[in-house]
């Protein structure tokens, strides 16, 4: 009976311990973000990407003024809540390597649609808020001086 509670015990606290970044990957702010901002392998990345993404992604109702998407893998923008981030500003996170990405501004006009955007791509630093070690909010990107 003890061999077996023990085991029970023992089987709780891992369990435990591997539950909160588990339950951390689903946690509704990251989706948000990898929704709005996360594409890891963009095509074309000139104005009728953005006009198409935006559209998918569900930013065009309203035409959302400026979106930026970054094409690199999940784990190393994750990482900029890390190891490859430094604190910047009030609670934000800046990386310390540069990522490629593709920003599309809204060209004006009328905020409904159809939009039109405007696509500057490149290769920037970008600021992201963490929360529980995920990127919950893209706040900007830069170039290195």
């Amino acid at each position: 009976m003890m061999v077996g509670l023990g085991s029970l015990l023992l089987v709780c606290m891992l369990g435990l311990g591997l539950t909160p970044p588990a339950l951390a990957q689903d946690d509704p702010r990251y989706r948000s973000f990898l929704t709005k901002h996360y594409d890891a392998k963009p095509w074309g990345r000139n104005d009728k990407y953005c006009e198409i993404m935006m559209k998918r992604r569900g930013l065009t109702t309203p035409c959302k003024d400026t979106n930026t998407f970054i094409h690199d893998n999940k784990n190393n923008i994750k990482a900029i809540c890390g190891n490859n981030g430094e604190p910047y500003g009030e609670g934000l996170r800046l990386s310390k390597s540069l990522f490629q990405v593709t920003t599309c501004r809204h060209r004006g006009g009328s905020p409904w649609p159809p939009c039109q955007y405007r696509a500057t791509a490149g290769f920037r630093h970008i600021v992201v808020r963490c929360e529980h070690g995920l990127p919950v909010h893209f706040d900007e990107s830069f170039f290195s001086p």
